[in-house]
């Protein structure tokens, strides 16, 4: 008898039990298989590249609303000041929607940039249309000709307040203002209407 080049296995003769183990070493394995899951997160899609969780929240998250209007910057305005040699100084500066249409205007107190004395400060209400290069002065609140000086200046509800200080007379020196008031200026019907606002 020839024997054969591979040794003769002891279990070439399958029984019973060993088919029962086998089938139950199966049906353990299919279950632990059906227990154990990837996480949802993290799992690939077929032909689907890798994604990350700020993706999808970046997809999935609502547009952002429109961005405000700027406020109009006074700097670089021509202001209709005329300071001779000195330079123009913008003293102060506030914002605010004055005439209810969404967009703000600037409001700007504005004086020369003289050495010495009490120079007269101008007040200009300014707005920058969509696509023009740089704001524009389109009302006057206070002339540098009616020699007022502006103190405690702000733009809140829809109004601008200010004090004035100012003369009583051509001789009072132009360093020592002798009059002092309070002034409000609101838009209605096409116009800056100046009122003056109760006493606080």
């Amino acid at each position: 008898m020839q024997q054969t080049v591979v040794p003769e296995l002891a279990h070439t003769q399958t029984s019973p039990i060993q088919w029962v183990a086998t089938a139950t070493a199966i049906a353990g394995v299919v279950a632990l298989s059906s227990l154990v899951q990837p996480d949802p997160a993290t799992a690939a899609q077929p032909g689907a590249g890798p994604r990350t969780a700020t993706a999808s929240a970046t997809a999935s998250a609502p547009s952002p609303a429109a961005a405000p209007a700027a406020a109009p910057d006074p700097a670089g305005v021509d202001f209709p000041i005329v300071c001779g040699p000195a330079e123009v100084l913008v003293e102060k500066k506030a914002s605010g929607d004055l005439d209810g249409d969404g967009r703000p205007e600037t409001v700007a107190v504005v004086r020369c940039d003289a050495g010495s004395g009490t120079p007269p400060s101008g007040v200009y209400v300014l707005v920058q249309a969509e696509g023009d290069e740089k704001p524009r002065v389109v009302a006057t609140l206070i002339d540098p000709k009616d020699r007022l000086s502006v103190t405690d200046f702000a733009v809140r509800d829809g109004a601008v307040t200010a004090t004035l200080l100012g003369y009583s007379s051509a001789d009072v020196p132009s360093c020592c203002p002798d009059i002092e008031e309070n002034a409000k200026w609101q838009w209605k019907n096409g116009a800056f209407i100046r009122s003056t606002p109760p006493e606080a």
